[in-house]
């Protein structure tokens, strides 16, 4: 399985933009003026938290926990260990990792620690669901660029946990000509002028640049399919469609790879697979994340 895009574990514990979301998170919940744990609990008081899954699904951004994290780094007295890896399928109660330090700072981590992990198993658990759902047949699930900003990285990341493909990272990675690129580029509208924007993308690409146009009718696809870009998005295509597109394709080969894209649920991916397509975006894994339910409780050292 390659993932082209996938910023690995490693790449993002050393990404600045991973560091500048850790440091607003913490900004933004000022762990450092908690009035409710200064007034109640002692300064030096050691204590243990348990992070614990609460339901099953697919854990996600465990590296956070590791010594190098910018997360841990901000609480100098916090150790953790972590008792499943990135990708596991984990069961309500299981214990995920244990952390130990002051209770002060192990109370600073608990939320940001939650909704970095929470959101992240949310969208590995719901991607390894759709790859579930085409399982055996050609088809790949990938995401779009629909993430929450400023977490893109950590939103693909999660995908390629949950056994999905990742799309282009930002708008340099690839040429992607949409309706809008084509009505604005002056080159005419309609399929004569998807033909003349392959052509034109052709010309101007920088060398290893991949060619991926969208259309959003048969004639249109024919036009594309002679332009021959790298890929072809079948946007909002009916399954009649789907399969005529194919059928097509496939007469002359096995290039380019199509695309389905628009109205991709869970109830309908297995029959899009079947149909023989080789991708299937769907927005949904990263712009309706439904986080996975976790917990971290935390004990004085002495009772754990």
């Amino acid at each position: 399985m390659t993932h082209p895009h996938r910023p690995s574990d490693a790449a993002l514990l050393a990404s600045p933009a991973l560091a500048t979301l850790v440091r607003l998170a913490l900004e933004e919940d000022a762990v450092r003026e908690d009035v409710t744990t200064r007034a109640l609990v002692p300064a030096q008081r050691e204590a243990i938290g348990k992070l614990r899954a609460k339901a099953p699904g697919v854990i996600a951004g465990l590296f956070l926990l590791w010594p190098e994290s910018p997360l841990i780094r901000a609480f100098p007295s916090v150790r953790a260990e972590c008792f499943a890896s990135d990708g596991d399928l984990v069961h309500p109660d299981q214990v995920l990792a244990i952390a130990s330090g002051y209770a002060n700072e192990l109370l600073g981590l608990e939320r940001t620690l939650l909704n970095f992990v929470q959101r992240m198993s949310g969208i590995a658990t719901t991607t390894r669901t759709y790859v579930d759902a085409v399982s055996g047949s050609a088809a790949r699930i990938q995401e779009t660029r629909k993430t929450c900003p400023g977490h893109r990285d950590l939103d693909k990341y999660a995908v390629a946990v949950g056994g999905g493909l990742n799309h282009r990272a930002s708008l340099a990675d690839m040429i992607l000509i949409k309706e809008n690129h084509v009505a604005l580029s002056g080159l005419g509208a309609g399929p004569a002028g998807i033909a003349k924007a392959v052509e034109r993308a052709r010309s101007r690409q920088t060398r290893g640049i991949a060619i991926e146009i969208e259309v959003e009718t048969l004639p249109e696809f024919e036009s594309a399919l002679k332009a021959a870009p790298d890929v072809i998005m079948l946007d909002d295509f009916s399954t009649e469609d789907i399969r005529a597109a194919v059928l097509r394709r496939n007469q002359g080969g096995r290039s380019p790879l199509l695309e389905v894209s628009g109205g991709v649920t869970l109830d309908r991916v297995t029959s899009l697979a079947a149909l023989g397509v080789d991708r299937i975006s769907v927005g949904a894994l990263t712009h309706s994340v439904r986080a996975l339910d976790l917990s971290f409780k935390i004990h004085a050292a002495s009772n754990p």
